[in-house]
């Protein structure tokens, strides 16, 4: 496998066009779309059209701007092009002769960080099988323990209260490129599903960003698989069936079966920012397996990382898994159940004067079974394909 950079900064030509690039889809051979939060703050993201023509060059066109901090971008049931904002989620045509002025929004409502702060602003969303949408609503802190950060039930205000914060929404499809605009809470206790895909046999996994604790090694990331009515612990637990410190008191609701666990554990500090699974015809010995990208600063992450799956999608857990760390091999989960993961990129590590530590955040399969992805804090997107 061989990367090759389709567009970004090099030390010939330094200047930076995606300021923040998150994720990608192709519109046909040799055109993609790719959205960009453009700063953390501000209306001042974009969804930028990628092109190659047949000498090999890429040119770039924003085909809409001032968007709140856009992140997902998909297909509708109905063929349309979805993006994912800060506060909505909005349907846009990429090939009208001004795709802004065919936004419509279809989901609105949705938090944001204007009026107060947020930790987790972004918005996910998939399609489930019947068109249904499923959306990412993260928490807005870390454990949620501030001074009010109890109800008069010792529960969390953020999670179980009236924002029905770290969970997932349904919305019902109601045909026509229309959903209901009312939802249900179709699972809660999630911190930030970021990185959330559909299986073709049904299966809704998540792959979870766990609490910012300051040890090295704790807590893990997790994958979860997304069942309707399920709580997956957030902030009470971590882990399997660990209690926060903050919510030792939830110690043994942690250990009961109100408590859905991970399905399987992920390394700690991943952070996890997408996943798909592959079914492109370049790479035959990645059919099926599932691929995610490990967005994480800290020597776990930088990596696209992959599965090997069961018939539902999900990940089969070794008898003494390990994971991989920069500059220290590979180190034994300790604890299970995991996944021994096969690395996709390695050596994307801290190399001090040559290049920084990779930061990959979206994932796409090409039409031609190329692997493409995003690195948003080197503003990269890049190409992975079989070599020659």
């Amino acid at each position: 496998m061989c990367a090759g950079l389709v567009i970004g900064p090099t030390a010939q030509a330094p200047e930076r066009v995606l300021r923040l690039p998150r994720t990608l889809l192709q519109l046909d051979a040799s055109t993609w779309l790719v959205t960009d939060l453009g700063a953390w703050e501000g209306a001042r993201g974009a969804v930028w059209r990628l092109r190659t023509g047949a000498d090999g060059r890429v040119t770039t066109e924003r085909v809409l701007d001032g968007l709140h901090l856009p992140h997902a971008i998909a297909r509708g049931p109905d063929g349309a092009v979805y993006v994912g904002e800060m506060s909505r989620i909005v349907r846009f045509d990429p090939d009208a002769p001004v795709p802004g002025d065919t936004v419509k929004p279809v989901v609105t409502g949705l938090p944001d960080n204007r009026l107060h702060a947020h930790r987790h602003p972004l918005s996910m969303f998939v399609f489930l099988p019947g068109g249904d949408l499923l959306v990412n609503v993260g928490a807005p802190s870390d454990q949620c323990s501030g001074a009010d950060a109890r109800t008069p039930a010792d529960l969390c205000a953020e999670s179980e209260g009236d924002g029905d914060a770290a969970s997932l929404r349904r919305y019902a499809y109601e045909g026509a490129g229309r959903w209901s605009a009312t939802y249900s809470v179709y699972a809660r206790g999630l911190r930030n599903s970021l990185a959330l895909a559909v299986h073709a046999s049904g299966t809704v996994l998540q792959a979870e960003n766990s609490y910012d604790f300051d040890r090295r090694w704790s807590p893990f990331e997790e994958l979860n698989v997304i069942e309707a009515g399920r709580h997956y612990g957030w902030p009470y637990c971590f882990d399997i069936s660990g209690a926060a410190p903050q919510w030792a008191d939830k110690a043994t609701w942690c250990r009961s079966g109100a408590h859905t666990a991970p399905a399987l554990l992920l390394p700690p500090h991943a952070a996890p920012l997408d996943m798909l699974w592959y079914d492109g015809a370049m790479f035959p010995a990645l059919q099926g397996r599932l691929l995610m990208s490990w967005h994480g600063h800290r020597s776990v992450g930088g990596r696209i990382a992959s599965f090997a799956v069961d018939e539902r999608g999900v990940p089969e857990p070794d008898v003494q898994p390990r994971f991989p760390v920069y500059g220290a091999g590979m180190r034994p989960y300790g604890a299970g159940p995991a996944a021994t993961p096969v690395v996709l990129t390695p050596g994307w590590g801290l190399s001090r004067g040559v290049r920084p530590q990779g930061s990959p955040v979206g994932l796409a399969v090409a039409d031609d079974g190329a692997i493409w992805a995003t690195d948003d804090r080197a503003g990269l997107v890049i190409r992975f394909a079989r070599d020659e």
